[in-house]
């Protein structure tokens, strides 16, 4: 496959995965761009690697850790308003925008596992591919983020206040 017509086809799911990472997808929209040139440098031998997907998935990875690096001052903040969807008045847009603000408290590692797993629904063999790391870190980094966003969306200032008093 000509690199041309692999990034029509796939650019859009490293873009997603990127905007999770970073929280922000002007950075996303940046770390993707660059690993995309890379890649066309390297285009003849990444396309003979069977899972593509899962190499340049890890390009990203490290790609925004080094951005991080070189950057270490900048501090992300959620921008929510990017992922609201509109019209919806069952409260499931509140749940999203408070989810998408406790991910991003969620170390890189771990923000990268549970985006991999619940977005990409990729193995714990593939994540930890595309993390450079063993399987059982994999499923330690999910296991540490789910708990941490239980004992987050669970506090008493996440839950509902009725009539001046708690729920």
């Amino acid at each position: 496959m000509e690199f041309e017509n692999y990034a029509r086809e796939h650019s859009h799911q490293l873009l997603r995965f990127a905007a999770v990472l970073t929280n922000d997808n002007g950075i996303a929209e940046d770390v993707v761009q660059n690993v995309l040139i890379k890649a066309h440098a390297r285009w003849d031998r990444i396309s003979m690697i069977d899972n593509r997907q899962a190499y340049l998935r890890r390009m990203v990875v490290n790609e925004l850790t080094s951005w991080r690096r070189k950057w270490a001052r900048y501090v992300p903040h959620p921008n929510t308003a990017l992922d609201r969807p509109v019209g919806d008045g069952t409260g499931q847009v509140d749940d999203h925008v408070e989810l998408v603000g406790e991910l991003a408290k969620l170390p890189a590692k771990q923000r990268a596992a549970v985006t991999l797993r619940f977005l990409e629904d990729l193995s714990d063999a593939e994540i930890a591919e595309v993390l450079n790391c063993r399987e059982v870190t994999v499923r330690g980094y999910i296991h540490r983020a789910l708990n941490a966003l239980r004992i987050e969306m669970t506090a008493p200032s996440a839950l509902p206040v009725l009539h001046g008093k708690e729920a």
